[in-house]
């Protein structure tokens, strides 16, 4: 087969090459073998731990600075006033030297000594901010305290409570046992009262909201705080110990019910909420806070809400009644909040002009880095010969390629100036290859269909080349109407004209796979207009393009059925006064479904003659006369006959011979159940010709099942006495002798690789057997599932059809009646609607739903009539695929 650089119809021919490759200019060499991307390295140290290969010690020193990479980048990115440089994706430019071992010492210096400051900055920043946020949490809680004392009033409490004679002395003796509530006893010596929480009005005892016996906490009424008042209550309060500080707006509910059961009620708690967020000291993000203030006697009470408080990640602030000492101590914090302020802005300015010479050149740091863990990680793959001092690869090259690799490898050592040249070796080997198909932007996307499903084996014939065609063609069959295409083809040509700018874009899974497949929803919809003008149909509605081949009659009464005359034929398509006639959907139906048969018939016959194509390249008679014959006759005796005979009903004029067509579905399954039997003949002869068809059928059975064993069994027995172990055996030997003559007069040195690791299996007839029988049954049933399965080509062709015409009649055509400007408001509603429904259900879901059976089509009931796919896929070391995936992971 003669090199060529394209390989679409067939995948690109490899060749297995040996490099010897000197140690001082092995990174400059596979620096630049990863530039080329064209040589996929084998690993010659499988069974090597990775942990005991030779540079691990360069690859966790990457590791490394990977990690400082990845530190600094998340800082820059946590700090917005530092913008980040990166490089547009698609974009990645290689530097035209490789960067030696120096320059990689020089670099990792340099990182450290930028994370060592940044992390110096970084952590004295936050640690600055959160001291920050506790001396406005402490101040703001003074001043809510304050406010709290300066405008409580007792006698509030004793009405909010019903207190009947307003002293608070009076309620140490209550106990509610209707509401629930627990009130501690306390001694009449020391002067001290019951104390409670009150709240919402509801019946639960455990709820801690009651009305009852006690003190109301709410916000604006408290324990009064001015001294002199002579009141009983207040001065039994002020002798009461006081706890204040602030916790989590969600958790103070909780802090209540918790305080409540563990002091039994004797505390008075209320709450005021802090407006500005402050920095939680674990989690190290903002919350909102509301300060609390507990009253309650007793240090062994005190202790125990101090630890509730803990508990709750809440915080405590010292707190004094007296106003000089309020006053001193909010001067003292907001001295020390602008100290600190201050050093906070000081640092965040240090912080920012490191991080912002960071940030220009990070993006390039990191390609470097990526490119030097996948040097290493390469040079981990190859073996090292002690004898020679060199390190020995091996690699799969396109034979084309191989070329450009030989150049760059004697460039390379140029360059170096070392006296030592590498050297490459062509080894004609037994192993199988990687599958390589050369693509460019356009059939890129056409190839990931057919590799989705599975790689094509080496050099068989590839689906993707016909895919280009057949799979918009086989999609517009069921989408086809002219406006839907129409929008189908302006998005994607919106796609394509904006290609290089999306191409920088980050885009997300589903963009990206629109994008990606942009050439592929462009013949989508050209095509889908194409057929849509076979159906002569845009939105539902026809186009009166040509003149009509049918005339009604001009004169008819209201109510009257009337038939229209032939006068002639429509020149392409449908004619438009099928519309709207009674028989339209039962004359669209036949039309569509037999013609859903052809295309299924010719979909699969052609596809089976790829098995021919590919049978003939590998030089396998036996395929040829056992599969491909049997199976080429099986199904033309059967559905080749079926498909003839639509095309021979369509032309027949029935209605002027006088006779009334036959059913052709009766007809075919007559022609096995009852041979011979004709109940209403299509054509002369028709007997003889059905008796024949099933005959064929019949004997291509047994062929297809006993022909390939037998003869395989026959040449194994033939391999044996010639003195091999069996078939396999012969054809490996015969394979490796055979050493292509071209090769004889190359530069390269060809040498033998047997691989033991992938050695064919011994002959084994059981099994050859076994497979055969299950390729027969197979083959025959799937050629009758997968002709009825094209018919969802004539199933979704109509249901789109007529969800167009139900969409039309419910939204726009009921507009057109209406006068005025309602008409005219109602006609661009009308219309809207219309149109939104239109791309949301007819293009988009039902393009969706159409494309999966159209893809369904082609991986089913097509590529299993000749497709293997067990290949493996061609995976070069390549820059440029690595920084790409890269991208993506991010």
């Amino acid at each position: 087969m003669a090199d060529s650089r394209e390989a679409i119809f067939r995948s690109a021919e490899m060749s297995l090459v040996q490099l010897y490759v000197a140690s001082e200019i092995s990174r400059d060499v596979v620096f630049l073998l990863g530039e080329l991307g064209t040589i996929q390295f084998r690993d010659l140290n499988k069974d090597i731990n990775i942990f005991q290969r030779s540079f691990v010690k360069e690859i966790r020193k990457l590791d490394n600075l990977d990690r400082q990479l990845r530190y600094l980048q998340r800082t820059i990115e946590r700090h917005h006033s530092v913008e980040l440089v990166e490089t547009p994706r698609g974009l990645y430019r290689s530097p035209i030297n490789h960067p030696t071992s120096s320059d990689i010492e020089a670099l990792v210096a340099e990182v450290e000594l930028g994370e060592q400051r940044i992390q110096g900055l970084d952590t004295n920043f936050e640690k600055f901010k959160l001291k920050l946020s506790n001396l406005m949490e402490n101040r703001d809680v003074l001043r809510s305290c304050m406010d709290f004392f300066e405008n409580t009033n007792v006698y509030d409490i004793e009405r909010n409570n019903d207190v009947p004679n307003g002293s608070l002395n009076d309620l140490n003796t209550s106990l509610d046992e209707n509401e629930g509530l627990l009130v501690l006893q306390e001694s009449i010596e020391e002067g001290l009262g019951p104390i409670a929480l009150n709240g919402d009005d509801d019946d639960d005892p455990d709820h801690l909201g009651h009305h009852g016996h006690g003190l109301s906490n709410g916000h604006a009424n408290g324990v009064g705080g001015a001294s002199g008042t002579g009141n009983a209550g207040l001065g039994m309060l002020s002798s009461m110990n006081l706890i204040a500080g602030s916790i989590n707006r969600d958790k103070y509910i909780l802090l209540e019910q918790i305080l409540w059961r563990t002091l039994r009620g004797n505390l008075f708690i209320t709450h005021m909420p802090l407006e500005n967020p402050y920095i939680n000291v674990k989690t190290k993000e903002e919350e909102f806070k509301d300060t609390f203030i507990i009253f309650t006697h007793g240090e062994n009470l005190i202790r125990k809400c101090k630890r509730i408080i803990e508990s709750l990640d809440g915080s405590t602030f010292n707190v004094e009644s007296n106003q000089q000492i309020f006053n001193e101590e909010l001067n003292s914090l907001k001295i020390r909040i602008d100290d600190i302020q201050e050093v906070i802005r000081n640092t965040e300015n240090a912080l920012n002009v490191e991080l912002s010479a960071i940030a220009s050149k990070l993006e390039d740091w990191k390609i470097t880095t990526t490119k030097e863990k996948a040097i290493y990680a390469t040079l981990n793959k190859f073996n090292y010969d002690q004898t020679r001092r060199c390190l020995i690869a091996e690699g799969w090259v396109p034979k084309v390629d191989l070329p450009i690799v030989k150049n760059a490898l004697r460039d390379v050592t140029e360059r170096s100036g070392t006296s030592v040249s590498s050297v490459i070796n062509e080894l004609q080997t037994n192993r199988t290859a990687p599958t390589f198909h050369r693509t460019n932007k356009f059939t890129a996307a056409f190839q990931a269909i057919v590799d989705a499903y599975g790689v094509a084996t080496y050099q068989e014939v590839n689906p993707g080349l016909a895919t280009v065609i057949t799979f918009p063609f086989m999609f517009a069959i069921m989408f086809g109407d002219i406006g839907h295409g129409l929008i189908v083809t302006l998005a994607a040509s919106s796609l394509i004209i904006f290609e290089n700018k999306i191409a920088l874009m980050k885009r997300d899974e589903i963009f990206d796979m629109a994008y990606s497949g942009r050439y592929i929803i462009l013949l989508m919809g050209l095509f889908s207009m194409y057929t849509g003008f076979l159906y002569n149909d845009i939105f539902s509605r026809t186009m009166t393009l040509f003149k009509s081949g049918w005339e009604w009659p001009k004169s008819f009464s209201a109510g009257e059925t009337v038939e229209a005359t032939q006068v002639g034929v429509y020149p392409f398509g449908l004619d438009y006064n099928w519309h709207g006639t009674e028989n339209n959907l039962l004359f669209s139906n036949s039309y569509k479904m037999k013609l859903s048969i052809l295309m299924g018939f010719s979909h699969m016959t052609y596809s089976l003659m790829f098995s021919l194509v590919n049978y003939r390249f590998f030089k396998s008679r036996i395929d040829i006369i056992g599969n491909f014959i049997p199976g080429v006759l099986f199904m033309q005796s059967i559905f080749g006959y079926l498909s003839l005979t639509i095309v021979y009903k369509w032309c027949v004029n029935w209605i002027s011979i006088g006779k009334q067509p036959p059913g052709l579905l009766n007809m075919l399954i007559n022609m096995f159940l009852s041979p011979g039997t004709i109940d209403v003949p299509l054509y002369p002869g028709q007997k003889g010709i059905q008796v024949l068809l099933v005959l064929i059928a019949l004997v291509c059975v047994p062929w297809l099942l006993l022909y390939k064993p037998l003869m395989l069994r026959y040449q194994n027995n033939k391999s044996v006495a010639l003195g091999y172990q069996d078939l396999s055996h012969e054809r490996s030997e015969q394979r490796l002798s055979n050493v292509n003559e071209e090769n004889l007069d190359d530069e390269f040195f060809v040498i033998q690789d047997f691989a033991e690791d992938e050695a064919a299996e011994p002959f084994n007839f059981g099994d050859v057997m076994i497979h055969q029988v299950i390729h027969t049954i197979e083959f025959c049933l799937n050629c009758v599932s997968h002709t009825a399965s094209y018919l969802r080509l004539w199933a979704l062709s109509l249901a789109h059809n007529q969800l167009s015409s139900v969409l039309w009649s419910m939204t726009i055509a009921n507009s057109f009646g209406m006068t005025g400007n309602f008409g005219v408001f109602m006609t661009v509603v009308l219309f809207g609607m219309w149109f939104v429904l239109t791309v949301c259900i007819l293009v988009i879901m039902e393009g969706t739903s159409a494309m999966l059976h159209s893809l369904r089509l082609h991986w089913v009931e097509a590529m299993s009539k000749f497709f293997e796919g067990e290949g493996y896929p061609y995976e070069p070391f390549s820059f440029k695929n690595i920084l790409e995936n890269e991208v993506m992971e991010l």
